[in-house]
């Protein structure tokens, strides 16, 4: 059994800002002794040094193994340079190899854009990285801040990565697990193949849609099924999805 937390948009450094919801819930994740947790992206407001600063120090509160991948946000005001200084590089691989598990960090932003991209060159890394995890018989998850599809209930839709058909075809042909996002602030989970695209809510922000409140989610990965949950502020918990674990590599 392999267990991962998915946590995303927590806007250190806006006026919409929580950080009692953000201890909160990185307190309720060591609990839950997470395998891996991994972080999607918009983690500063404004990509400025001094909320690096901060974030970082939220985050070393994690005391698993964890990847970080950039978000729009990040992006804004050189962020990129101070992501790579105080967090690590933009994108990269996690390998937990006691459990058979890959993580694909990908970098989806653009510097003071909102909009996201990967690119041909992340593309055909993100390719190699896949081919590599499945001759390895291993889980591949890939995670990015852009939702690669759409997610219901969020408006009119702006900033779904520009280059997303090629992404999309790239992660089927290469039979990614998992795909996780944030981005959107609405947790959602669509399921394409054997695929499973989740989208995690901001776990410390108050720019929510509608009845929604700060969340994080988890995902349970058995042997013979998968279980995504999602973990709200007010402390109820509700299953986005169960489906079959078609991957038997999981130890």
């Amino acid at each position: 059994m392999v267990f991962i937390a998915h946590i995303s948009d927590l806007h250190v450094g806006s006026v919409n800002f929580e950080e009692d919801l953000l201890i909160k819930a990185l307190y309720d994740i060591n609990d839950m002794h997470p395998d891996v947790t991994i972080v999607t992206g918009d983690i500063t407001e404004n990509g400025y040094y001094l909320e690096f600063e901060k974030a970082a120090k939220y985050l070393d509160m994690i005391k698993s193994p964890m990847l970080v991948v950039p978000g729009n946000h990040d992006a804004r005001h050189v962020g990129d340079e101070c992501f790579e200084e105080l967090i690590k590089e933009r994108y990269g691989v996690l390998n937990v190899k006691k459990h058979g598990l890959k993580v694909i960090g990908l970098d989806s932003s653009e510097p003071d854009l909102d909009f996201g991209k990967v690119g041909r060159s992340q593309q055909r890394w993100m390719e190699n990285e896949l081919e590599n995890a499945g001759g390895d018989h291993l889980y591949k998850i890939i995670a990015l801040h852009h939702h690669i599809i759409p997610v219901p209930r969020t408006g009119r839709e702006r900033n779904v990565l520009s280059d997303a058909g090629d992404i999309l075809q790239s992660v089927i042909n290469g039979n990614a697990d998992l795909v996780l996002s944030g981005h959107k602030h609405m947790p959602h989970v669509w399921m394409m193949e054997n695929t499973a695209f989740v989208t995690a809510g901001t776990v410390s922000s108050l720019r929510l849609r509608g009845k929604e409140l700060s969340s994080f989610n988890t995902i349970n990965i058995e042997e013979d099924f998968i279980e995504i949950i999602l973990n709200r502020a007010d402390g109820t918990r509700r299953c986005l999805a169960k489906y079959e674990n078609t991957c038997k590599v999981i130890d």
